[in-house]
């Protein structure tokens, strides 16, 4: 359990993420995350690193019951800082990130992956903002670089989720393959990637990041604002104890509910 990195073939990392039951992640868990990526990217041999889960799905976003059992505003703040990080980490990674999405990809799994470089899901594969209903707010940042402006804020406003395959036909995912062929998809791409000249795969990812129209880290730190705003007020601690009695697991089934 916890964060893990494994080097399949020459020049990937894979950087695997494993919190049951449904890889809602705890802070801790954020800054390990953080961390692995950016050791990953850093690793002169690495040209490329591919992010995958296991379990259940890819993830369920921020631990919120670790947010309830705690006193103040440690908890909220540790969670914010530990996205943030993570997010930038694979943003900032010296080297391309291939995300490889299983199951449900919620809340801060949309910091990951609409951060990463390249999409590979599986058709099981779903994508969303469930802050709304979870007293947060956040990662519509994320969730504008995988879908028209006026759909993210669709759904970010009804918390409705999307499938892998209405992002490939947006272009935002590369592939959408069977479950059991997600990893092997996600490592063809990473050995196309990893196939470059080292030094040149770093500077090309440094020159897309330059010219990249939205401040990604700003944009993100903005919205984040809003969330602590929402707890000072109370309607977060209103909402979230809401959320709390359904549960994560069965509001991530009601989630699966509405795909069908």
């Amino acid at each position: 359990m916890g964060v893990s990195t494994s080097a399949p073939d020459k020049g990937i990392a894979v950087v695997t993420v494993d919190f049951p039951p449904v890889n809602a992640l705890p802070v801790k868990g954020w800054y390990d995350l953080a961390a692995a990526v950016r050791a990953a990217g850093a690793d002169p041999e690495v040209r490329c690193v591919v992010l995958t889960a296991e379990g259940r799905g890819f993830n369920a976003g921020v631990d919120i019951k670790e947010i309830q059992r705690t006193p103040g505003h440690d908890a909220l703040l540790g969670a914010n800082r530990g996205c943030y990080e993570a997010f930038a980490a694979v943003y900032d990674c010296e080297v391309p990130v291939v995300a490889a999405v299983h199951g449900f990809c919620l809340g801060g799994g949309i910091g990951l992956v609409g951060n990463a470089d390249a999409i590979v899901a599986s058709e099981d594969a779903t994508f969303g903002l469930p802050e709304l209903d979870r007293g947060a707010l956040g990662a519509a940042t994320h969730l504008a670089r995988l879908v028209p402006q006026q759909l993210m804020r669709a759904l970010y406003y009804t918390s409705r989720t999307v499938t892998a395959e209405e992002l490939h036909r947006h272009g935002s995912v590369w592939r959408v393959v069977p479950r059991e062929r997600l990893l092997d998809a996600a490592l063809e791409l990473a050995r196309e990637i990893a196939a470059k000249d080292g030094q040149l795969i770093r500077l090309a990812k440094a020159a897309i990041n330059g010219i990249d129209p939205v401040d990604v880290h700003r944009s993100y730190r903005f919205e984040q604002g809003f969330t602590f705003e929402a707890n000072l007020s109370g309607v977060a601690d209103r909402v979230r104890d809401t959320f709390g009695r359904a549960g994560q697991d069965s509001a991530i089934d009601t989630d699966k509910e509405q795909q069908s």
